[in-house]
C-alpha cells in the first residue's frame, strides 16, 4: 500500500480521514491536519444543504482537554481557570457550557474556547475543554504553565469529535440519541449514542441550531456512518463551514481574533459575566474594564459591499473622505445572501449601522455600508421543550 502523502509531509489525520476520502472529498493541509475542504456536492451545496437539512462536520482536528483538582470540588477547578479567562465559571452549573477567551496579560485574546462542566460521571469538579487546533498545544503549554499546584490538564489525544448542524438535526440525532431534541443551546451531557459512550453538547459553529459530539476515536466512524445513513444528512467540508460562520457573524481565531484584539473590540462583551466585569481577577481585566466603560478605540463590525465583488481578508477599508480607517478580517461570497460580506475592524467612530465605507479592491475604491451582524439571523435553540 501506498504511503499516505499527508503522513509523509507530517501532516496529521483525524480518525475520519479514510471516510472522508472514500466519500471523495478534497483534501487540504489544515491547522496541521489533512482535512476536507469540500465533498462532490462543492461548497454552495454544502452550505445551502446545512441552512435547510442536516450537515455532519469533522471537528476531530480541535483540542479535548479536561482541567481537574485533587480535591474534586468545582469551586477549586473553576477559580483556577478563572485566573485565565474572562467567563464566570464558579457559576456554571452541572452540564452547562460557556464560551470565553484565554487571555494574554494585556488583554489580548490567545485563543477562544468552549468550557463544561463536566458530568462524565458523578460530579467530580472537572472541565471539559474544546480549544482550536492551531493554538491547541500553544495553548496546553500556556495553561500548564498557569494553572496552580493541585490542578491538573488533561489532554485528549484519544477522542475524536463531529457537528451535526441545520435546522433538521436535531430530528436526526432524536434517533440515536434519547431525549436529545430537548436539550437547550449551549448545555451538554454524557450520552449513549445506539449503545456508544459519548459526550454531547448542543451547540455549534455555524449560526445553525445543532450539536458536537465527542467519543473515543476508535468509535468515530461507526457514529459518522449511522448519521450518513439518514438521507436528511450530508458531509460537509471546511469550505461551507466558514462561509455558514461568516454569515452568523461569528468570530474566527487568527482572522477577527489574536493576540493584539481584546475581547471588547471584537464584540464579545457579552461572553463576560457581571461578576467578572465587576470583579475582574483575570489578565488584561483593566483594560477590559477601562473598554467596557469608555467604549475600544476600534470595533468588529458586518461590511456589506455593494455590487458582486468580494473583499478578502486584508482589504483595507478607509472613509468617504480617503483615510484608511481599518481592515477587513474575513470575506467572501455569502450563499444565503446571495451576494459578497466580509467582517473587520474599523475605528469606534465609524461603527455604526449603516455608516457608509469604501472597500480598496484591486485598487478600486468600492462602495459599501455597516450592517448589524450577524448578517443571517441564527436558529440556536435557546430554550428546552416543555
Amino acid at each position: 500500500m501506498a504511503a499516505d502523502p499527508a503522513q509523509t509531509n507530517d501532516i496529521k489525520t483525524t480518525p475520519l480521514n479514510a471516510a472522508h476520502r472514500a466519500l471523495g472529498a478534497k483534501m487540504v493541509p489544515f491547522a496541521g491536519y489533512d482535512m476536507p475542504v469540500q465533498y462532490p456536492l462543492g461548497v454552495l451545496g454544502e452550505h445551502k444543504w446545512t441552512r435547510d437539512s442536516a450537515g455532519l462536520f469533522d471537528v476531530s482536528h480541535m483540542g479535548q482537554a479536561f482541567i481537574t483538582s485533587t480535591d474534586g470540588r468545582h469551586e477549586t477547578v473553576a477559580r483556577a481557570l478563572e485566573a485565565l479567562i474572562p467567563a464566570d465559571i464558579v457559576g456554571l452549573k452541572l452540564g452547562q457550557q460557556r464560551y470565553s477567551q484565554l487571555l494574554a496579560d494585556d488583554g489580548g485574546v490567545l485563543d477562544d474556547l468552549m468550557v463544561t462542566r463536566s458530568q462524565a460521571s458523578a460530579d467530580d469538579g472537572s472541565l471539559m475543554l474544546v480549544v482550536n487546533a492551531g493554538c491547541k498545544d500553544a495553548d496546553y503549554a500556556h495553561l500548564r504553565a498557569r494553572l496552580p499546584a493541585g490542578i491538573a490538564l488533561s489532554v485528549r489525544e484519544d477522542r475524536a469529535l463531529i457537528a451535526l448542524q441545520g435546522p433538521l438535526a436535531s430530528a436526526v440525532i432524536a434517533g440515536h440519541v434519547a431525549g436529545a431534541e430537548r436539550m437547550a443551546f449551549m448545555t451538554a451531557a454524557s450520552d449513549r449514542f445506539d449503545g456508544i459512550d459519548i459526550h454531547i453538547s448542543r451547540s455549534g459553529y455555524t449560526g445553525e441550531d445543532g450539536y458536537e459530539i465527542s467519543m473515543a476515536a476508535d468509535k468515530a466512524e461507526a457514529i459518522w456512518t449511522a448519521l450518513l445513513a439518514d438521507t436528511r444528512v450530508k458531509p460537509i467540508g471546511l469550505g461551507a463551514r466558514d462561509s455558514l460562520r461568516l454569515e452568523g457573524g461569528l468570530c474566527l481565531y487568527g482572522h477577527e481574533l489574536d493576540p493584539t484584539t481584546s475581547p471588547i473590540e471584537a464584540g464579545l462583551a457579552w461572553s463576560i459575566q457581571k461578576r467578572r466585569r465587576e470583579e475582574g481577577g483575570f489578565p488584561g481585566a483593566a483594560r477590559i474594564q477601562r473598554e467596557l466603560r469608555d467604549g475600544p478605540s476600534r470595533r468588529r463590525v458586518g461590511i456589506l459591499p455593494e455590487g458582486r465583488a468580494p473583499a478578502r481578508e486584508h482589504t483595507e477599508i478607509r472613509a468617504r473622505d480617503g483615510r484608511v480607517i481599518g481592515e477587513v478580517t474575513s470575506g467572501g461570497f455569502g450563499p444565503t445572501l446571495n451576494g459578497p460580506l466580509a467582517m473587520g475592524y474599523v475605528e469606534a467612530a465609524f461603527a455604526a449601522v449603516g455608516t457608509e465605507l469604501d472597500l480598496m479592491v484591486r485598487g478600486k475604491a468600492l462602495p459599501a455600508k455597516v450592517v448589524a451582524l450577524p448578517f443571517v439571523p441564527n436558529r440556536f435553540f435557546r430554550a428546552a421543550k416543555a
